[in-house]
């Protein structure tokens, strides 16, 4: 009987130290993942499924002293198409195709760009060349900081200069004739059919703080709910812009189609917000492309675009009469009174025109979409760098923790709005090919078909789809 009692006191003492020990591991682990904030800081991203980011920042940490996270949770059997807009990432480094890319080349772009990126075994760093209009250039880097976070050990090691001005710059005149150079890489955030740059998504994506412009994501759930309670055939029947009419010559010139100037041109002005109080809204460009079209396109309202001559990285597979209407540049006035009374006219085809322009944004331009079109164009452009890339001197090491602990109030406040909550769980969408020169000159031909035949209705005041 004592033997009894002696094996199960021993059999108790057993489990009982089994089970302090399950419980201290259980407390380790929870400690490892749980802490965020204070001196056990030392990691900011947590290394257990499901692996999120805190959302807390400790400004007393460097960069060097956060470890970079290896994600293993990823789901490779679910992949998707990219939209078709990503075809434009091999257009935009074709000139750099048969050459490659050197490392003096890049070198060239230094005199023309503000900043310049390099991210070398996943950590980033940054010298910046010329003083940047508000926070572009901030922002511009934290969208690829996050990049790095959404994707953390997928971007291969980078070079990139980045021009964060209004218009191209590196004109093809330059890099013309039997003697050519290659022309430098610059990214920016537009380009024209007479420049190289490449084209970079804009800041705006991750909030214009200093005009309060909430970021993308967050806006286009606002403007997707203005839609559902305003619907179309409820809005005025006018056409709507406001914006600063002293930025370019055509912008000047669209004040002259106001409604109150004695003429009925069926548009306002000055009284376009980008929620939903028009069944029309009016892009125009300013000194080059402007970040509103994204949010004009998102209104369901039928956009009138009057003829651009910049595009944005997705801009260029917009097409008439199914995702805008086409405005004749040499007759706004007149061009926005006729399409505003067609679209008054049939109603129907109008909304569905709207709607063309909300679909494409609101789907094709979500927040992943864009992060993978800017990890695809930056992967496509490493694979034609001839060298290794290396940390400059001076160069500066910037990670998400030091970008946000320098800035204050709502330019800290969008940046956290913006922050990538936690790494992918899935692969990038799949980069189609690029375009067969007959598939790219048949799309081009349609559009400006498109264009012309809008234009020729506009000029006999008589249609019919």
């Amino acid at each position: 009987m004592i033997d009894r009692y002696r094996s199960r006191g021993a059999q108790s003492t057993v489990a009982f130290f089994l089970v302090i020990l399950i419980i201290i591991a259980l407390i380790t682990q929870w400690l490892d993942i749980s802490i965020v904030t204070g001196s056990l800081q030392k990691k900011f991203l947590l290394q257990y499924s499901p692996q999120i980011y805190s959302e807390e920042f400790d400004c007393s940490l460097n960069c060097s002293e956060i470890s970079p996270v290896i994600t293993t949770n990823i789901d490779k059997t679910t992949t998707k198409a990219c939209p078709e807009y990503f075809r434009w990432i091999h257009e935009d480094l074709r000139p750099w195709k048969d050459t490659g890319i050197t490392r003096e080349t890049v070198e060239k772009a230094k005199d023309m760009a503000h900043i310049r990126i390099i991210i070398v075994n996943g950590r980033l760093y940054t010298e910046k060349y010329k003083q940047v209009f508000q926070t572009r250039d901030v922002v511009t880097i934290w969208g690829i900081l996050q990049l790095l976070r959404l994707y953390p050990g997928k971007l291969p090691d980078l070079d990139l200069m980045i021009e964060c001005g209004d218009k191209p710059v590196i004109k093809k005149r330059d890099y013309r004739g039997p003697n050519r150079a290659i022309p430098p890489p610059l990214f920016h955030y537009c380009g024209d059919e007479s420049s190289f740059d490449i084209v970079l998504p804009d800041w705006s994506f991750w909030g214009w703080p200093e005009v309060n412009i909430k970021p993308w994501e967050e806006l286009k759930e606002e403007i997707k709910e203005g839609n559902r309670r305003i619907k179309w055939k409820n809005r005025e029947p006018y056409a709507y812009w406001k914006g600063n009419s002293k930025l370019g010559a055509a912008r000047h010139d669209l004040i002259k189609c106001n409604a109150s100037d004695g003429h009925d041109w069926k548009a306002q002005i000055f009284g376009m917000v980008w929620k939903n109080n028009g069944r029309y809204k009016i892009y125009v460009e300013g000194v080059s492309w402007s970040v509103s079209q994204k949010y004009i396109l998102a209104c369901d309202s039928m956009t009138l675009i009057v003829k651009p001559r910049f595009y944005d990285f997705f801009t260029r597979s917009l097409l008439p009469l199914i995702h805008y209407w086409p405005i004749n540049e040499n007759n706004k006035c007149g061009s926005i009174k006729f399409a505003v009374e067609w679209g008054n006219k049939y109603t129907d085809k109008a909304q569905e025109i709207g709607k063309g322009g909300s679909k494409f944004v609101q789907e094709n331009l979500a927040m992943e979409y864009v992060y993978d079109y800017t990890f695809h164009l930056l992967n496509e452009y490493a694979k034609l760098l001839k060298y290794k890339p290396t940390v400059p001197q001076g160069a500066v090491e910037t990670c998400s923790e030091t970008l946000v602990c320098s800035v204050r109030g709502q330019k800290r406040r969008f940046l956290k709005h913006s922050m990538v909550k936690s790494p992918a769980d899935r692969l990038t969408c799949v980069l189609p090919p690029s375009y067969e020169r007959s598939a790219l000159s048949g799309f081009l031909e349609r559009k400006e078909n498109l264009t012309k035949q809008v234009i020729l209705w506009d000029g006999s005041e008589t249609s019919s789809i």
